[in-house]
């Protein structure tokens, strides 16, 4: 069986909607399916979300109003059958009364988490019966069924596989398997959310959980590109990645992929597969445990860096400085890029966030601080072994004209950093096409 996840844009409008339907169906066989919510109404939940907070009810209620009417005019441009139109409009009621009764009450994180789930809850509902509606052998199972995480946040997977797995035992015989991605409930049984990599994300843990011969990711992107296809010219998809090399991608630039949301795929040995709504037939980008020996595979930026360099005569010899400095940016939930360190200091990079300012002061108790704003990351991606004399000379002399404040290497095989100016950011994207792909 196949897993197969759409995201916002990909059922975006009704019309949407019948093309991932003819997507998910055509090849007859089992198939469980993953969708976001319609594209729009997450950030619209956020919106009502936001007013509640402020306790600004009329603004609240006009959005949902807004909505409301929206998702209204959906029924008749998705559904043919009067009896599940008024089936769907019934629903909708409950679901937009539910919205309203945030607004009569106390809100905290808590309802907010449950207004969030809603977009999730409405998607999966309209796909699940217009399957239905054209004799398709459709089951939704609500994510709050199997989803969930444990005490610190992250993904029970024996809950998850073992409830996952009776649930799909006692509803065998189904074509289509529907769930909501994102939405998951906590280890104290509140409604909750996945956070990182969101829809991406259950889709790998349902993968894993039902050693799925496939997940695919639909997007409205042909898969990964060896650079950014925004800023330079002559990009090409990649066909294949290993989990390594994606994961170093996602984390450094490439938004395609959360670098989270492949790890459980990666330790189930279940090849994850990038496609195209747009072009279904395109064959994406497969990303797998295989890797292709002293070969550069993609480029990929992250921009928003911050560059901190503490320098102290202190460290010399002091065994806790580093366990000094680093506390600081545990404290203020601040993960690090690229470290460097000399006998009397350390450079490191953070994306830029609310709490720099805050963290700097601190630094300053250990030495002198120096910062360089506006900074980026470029990242090439590869084998980049130690045993592979050849490549990364040449992403290095690349970059001969470009000033480069920091490089990374060591950290993994399979990639090399370099910390620049984001001014120079086009220059060395298009410098490191030129010289690693020939175009």
């Amino acid at each position: 069986m196949k897993v197969m996840k759409f995201g916002g844009t990909s059922v975006g409008t009704p019309a949407r909607m019948k093309e991932v339907a003819s997507l998910i169906t055509q090849s007859g066989d089992p198939t469980f399916v993953v969708l976001s919510a319609m594209s729009g109404t997450t950030n619209t939940l956020v919106e009502i979300s936001a007013y509640l907070y402020k306790k600004n009810i009329e603004g609240a209620n006009e959005l949902i109003n807004g909505l409301e009417r929206k998702y209204a005019t959906h029924i008749d441009e998705l559904f043919t059958s009067d009896a599940v139109k008024a089936k769907m409009r019934n629903f909708f009621a409950e679901k937009f009364a539910y919205l309203r009764s945030f607004t009569t009450d106390l809100f905290t994180s808590f309802e907010e988490k449950h207004i969030l789930a809603q977009g999730e809850m409405l998607s999966t509902h309209m796909m699940t019966e217009y399957l239905k509606e054209n004799n398709i052998q459709a089951i939704l199972l609500p994510a709050l069924s199997f989803m969930r995480t444990d005490k610190n946040a992250e993904p029970n997977l024996k809950y998850i596989k073992e409830h996952l797995q009776n649930i799909m035992a006692e509803n065998a015989g189904y074509q289509v398997y529907i769930t909501q991605g994102f939405v998951c409930r906590n280890a104290y049984g509140e409604v909750d959310n996945l956070q990182r990599g969101g829809s991406d994300y259950t889709a790998s843990l349902i993968g894993a959980a039902i050693q799925s011969e496939e997940v695919q990711i639909w997007t409205d992107i042909d898969g990964m590109h060896n650079n950014d296809p925004r800023i330079v010219e002559k990009t090409e998809a990649v066909r294949q990645l290993s989990f390594e090399e994606a994961s170093e991608l996602a984390y450094f630039g490439a938004k395609i992929l959360h670098p989270t949301c492949i790890q459980p795929t990666k330790y189930a040995g279940i090849p994850v597969r990038l496609k195209n709504t747009m072009e279904p037939d395109a064959p994406g980008t497969i990303i797998n445990n295989q890797l292709v020996p002293q070969k550069i595979k993609a480029i990929a930026a992250k921009d928003n860096i911050v560059a901190i360099k503490v320098k102290s005569s202190r460290m010399l010899g002091s065994a806790g400085f580093l366990r000094k400095v680093f506390e600081i940016f545990e404290s203020y939930e601040t993960p690090t890029d690229l470290i460097a360190t000399s006998e009397v200091g350390v450079s490191i990079t953070i994306e830029k966030n609310a709490h720099v300012d805050d963290i700097i002061s601190e630094l300053k108790k250990y030495g002198t601080v120096s910062v360089d704003d506006n900074m980026c990351i470029i990242c090439v991606v590869g084998d980049l072994d130690a045993k592979n004399l050849e490549l990364k000379p040449l992403a290095t002399s690349s970059l001969q004209n470009i000033p480069v404040r920091m490089i990374s290497y060591g950290g993994s095989n399979y990639n090399i950093s370099f910390l620049i100016h984001s001014d120079d950011k086009k220059t060395a994207l298009q410098s490191l096409q030129s010289a690693l792909f020939g175009a």
